[in-house]
């Protein structure tokens, strides 16, 4: 049986503002227009990016006098419209028979902070898992979330992902954590206008023989528009680097024949858990002095 799904990674435009009702609108209806768009191309399961429903500008929700940060004030959030948008999301995700992940804030029992959350959106519409964000900028963690404790592995058709949010990408254990739990896939999605970014998470395909998600605002995509790596760390599909909404799509196959590929799912990564489980500890000379010595020729 093909071990095979088909991915659509979305860049869509992410508004900043959680009070702003009519942006919270207008973002989930660019959502649910993409997620048409990738059912229509046979995509299985379609990725949006970090707060694709909101990411709340710390200028906005946490913004003191004389430029100053303060705490966040959460209850100007426009939850009801969040919710009703989540909702009409999932409903959609059901008709279309589409996974769909996304980015939105979480509330929690006040006064604790909000979590930065990704929910995954099964093809039945149900909301069956969420991942929170675990390592907060300073500013995020200082002013305005509380941080999310455990990674999340879900699994379609057999292919296994991984999820992970933004500033993530600078912290490898994430990624390293992804590949011991033996997923597939991960999904990286941002809200930064930042080139070095995307890099990291193509040498995360490189060195972890996955593939990755990557999916970036849409008004960020002329720096780097959202894609997908390739295990080996080629990008397989790339949106258009010109701003407007958009979708890559590229198959996820556990049997490719493309040769990078191949080699990386079939030789690379199972070399390297070899090595990295002790392979070399019965192998170093033991008492040798021309081992030992390290300041002779």
């Amino acid at each position: 049986m093909a071990r095979t799904l088909r991915l659509a990674v979305a860049q869509s435009t992410v508004p900043e503002d959680p009070t702003e009702r009519r942006a919270l609108r207008a973002a989930g209806q660019e959502i649910r227009a993409l997620m048409v768009k990738a059912a229509g191309v046979g995509a299985r399961l379609v990725q949006f990016p970090e707060g694709a429903l909101v990411y709340p500008s710390k200028h906005v929700m946490a913004a003191g006098p004389a430029g100053s940060l303060v705490p966040a004030d959460w209850s100007r959030a426009a939850w009801d419209v969040l919710r009703e948008e989540a909702d009409s999301i999932a409903a959609l995700a059901g008709e279309l028979g589409l996974w769909t992940v996304f980015g939105s804030i979480h509330p929690l029992t006040p006064p604790n902070r909000p979590h930065n959350s990704l929910y995954v959106i099964s093809d039945r519409g149900c909301l069956v898992a969420r991942y929170d964000k675990r390592f907060l900028s300073d500013t995020e963690v200082s002013f305005l979330y509380s941080p999310g404790q455990q990674p999340l592995v879900f699994e379609v058709d057999g292919i296994r992902f991984g999820s992970a949010l933004c500033i993530e990408a600078n912290f490898p254990e994430v990624f390293a954590e992804y590949e011991r739990m033996d997923v597939d896939c991960v999904l990286l999605s941002v809200m930064v206008d930042n080139a070095p970014r995307a890099r990291v998470a193509q040498a995360y395909g490189t060195i972890y023989s996955y593939w990755l998600g990557y999916s970036v605002p849409a008004q960020f995509s002329t720096t780097v528009p959202a894609g997908i790596v390739g295990p080996g760390g080629r990008w397989l599909a790339r949106c258009p680097a010109d701003g407007n909404p958009a979708l890559a799509v590229a198959d996820i196959d556990l049997d490719s024949q493309d040769r990078d590929i191949e080699t990386a799912i079939r030789y690379a990564r199972p070399w390297r858990r070899i090595a990295r489980a002790g392979l070399y500890d019965q192998r170093i000379p033991a008492d040798d002095p021309r081992s030992d010595a390290r300041t002779t020729f």
